[in-house]
């Protein structure tokens, strides 16, 4: 098993920045790409961003791209998103995920973090 825990949301103004964090424990050998989600009130969860635990590689959902940046550091075996120039729609619980390089799906999840941004 791999434990997720996302800190970091809170609440914001049209414009500003935040960065989230998540911290990976457990079985973190078994993770091959760590992504983010988000959700918003009324919405099915959708993809943000991911990258891949070995060698970065990154992809980013339309959008989100040219503002958010995710990162890993896989010393401290934590995948982080820096949210920049963010707008109201990008309002939404924020959730982490890992995916099991054994299954190719995204079995692990954080509890979420709420990510609030005012107009």
């Amino acid at each position: 098993q791999v434990q997720l825990v996302e800190s970091g949301g809170g609440l914001v103004q049209a414009g500003d920045s935040l960065t989230l964090s998540c911290a990976a424990s457990g079985r973190t050998f078994s993770i091959y790409t760590m992504g983010w989600f988000r959700q918003a009130p009324g919405s099915e969860r959708e993809f943000v961003a991911r990258i891949t635990w070995s060698d970065g590689r990154t992809y980013y959902a339309d959008a989100v791209k040219g503002r958010f940046t995710i990162s890993r550091d896989t010393a401290k075996n934590t995948v982080y998103l820096q949210m920049n120039s963010l707008k109201p729609e990008d309002t939404a619980v924020y959730y982490c995920s890992a995916m099991n390089v054994a299954t190719g799906r995204y079995d692990y999840w954080g509890q979420g973090t709420q990510v609030t941004v005012s107009s």
